[in-house]
């Protein structure tokens, strides 16, 4: 099951059985197996393709949570015995990823030395049983009703641009004089973020970029870059972008009309809190969000909305 479930996730056989110690001809040995006792074909294969079958697809889904449940029984029985040791999983974003969560996991793991980490940095929203993630940190609440979502630190979005780009191209006074400006749009899985919501007048007002005007990416980390090399103003999440305003790197652009938003939280399925590495991190990650607001985030001006 764990060979299947790590072809499935990684699209290759080879990588699955290279990853569980095997050789190629022994986990061809072991998938053939499987889908024998389960008398149904769990992948289409070609050699240069593995895809899931509609039963793969299916059985795949379940495999997730039977190994899951195996990995926090054994955890649960070792818990006494070793503390927090194994390898936590974890999902951010990519400019947040690489920035502020890679420094403090360092420390995370100074303070627990026989503990890994695994870090997937995407800016689209991961799905934390299809994903393999034990916390997920995501800025704005989840909508699955079925995960525990815990508040972390406050959170807005702010249009930010070089004084480079200021100076070239002016600096917007209002929502409406967006339109003479050159963008940096974020796409996902979801599609481009480039809707932006202000309040004028005390009235909800939006800005849709025109895609086909502006500079794309779907790395977060890239779209920081290239605001900060004058390419056009960014919408970038004030977690993102303080350090760079504090610097006077970027600068952030209409606060008076900004928007409050959901907060950063902490995501993750019910009985991965009982897993002591999973709980250590919670622990630790509250701790540090609640230093970080104070530090990172003083002189912010806050939305009013």
């Amino acid at each position: 099951m764990r060979l299947f479930a790590e072809a499935a996730s990684l699209g290759s056989l080879s990588a699955a059985g290279r990853k569980l110690g095997l050789s190629p001809a022994a986990a061809s040995a072991r998938l053939i197996k499987l889908e024998m006792a389960l008398r149904t074909r769990l992948f289409d294969r070609t050699t240069r393709q593995l895809r899931l079958t509609d039963e793969g697809r299916f059985y795949l889904q379940h495999c997730w949570v039977a190994l899951r449940a195996i990995d926090d029984a054994e955890a649960g029985l070792q818990a006494s015995q070793q503390g927090v040791r194994g390898k936590v999983r974890i999902s951010a974003s990519a400019d947040f990823g690489r920035n502020l969560l890679n420094d403090w996991l360092e420390i995370f793991c100074d303070q627990h030395p026989e503990l890994s980490i695994a870090l997937t940095l995407s800016d689209s929203l991961s799905n934390l049983l299809q994903d393999d993630v034990d916390l997920a940190i995501r800025f704005g609440r989840p909508s699955d009703g079925s995960l525990v979502a815990r508040q972390l630190a406050p959170n807005w979005r702010v249009l930010c641009a070089s004084p480079d780009y200021l100076t070239r191209r002016g600096e917007p006074a209002t929502p409406a004089q967006l339109v003479d400006h050159q963008f940096i749009v974020l796409v996902t899985s979801a599609g481009p973020l480039n809707e932006f919501h202000f309040v004028v007048d005390e009235q909800h007002w939006s800005h849709i970029v025109p895609t086909e005007q502006a500079w794309e990416t779907n790395d977060g980390a890239l779209a920081r870059a290239w605001a900060l090399a004058g390419r056009g103003i960014a919408r970038k999440t004030i977690w993102d972008a303080a350090a760079d305003i504090r610097a006077g790197t970027l600068k952030a652009l209409l606060p008076d009309f900004s928007v409050n938003e959901a907060g950063v939280y902490a995501v993750l399925h019910a009985n991965r809190y009982q897993v002591p590495r999973v709980r250590a991190l919670l622990d630790f990650l509250i701790e540090r969000f609640s230093h970080a607001s104070e530090e990172l985030l003083r002189d912010m001006q806050v939305p009013r909305f």
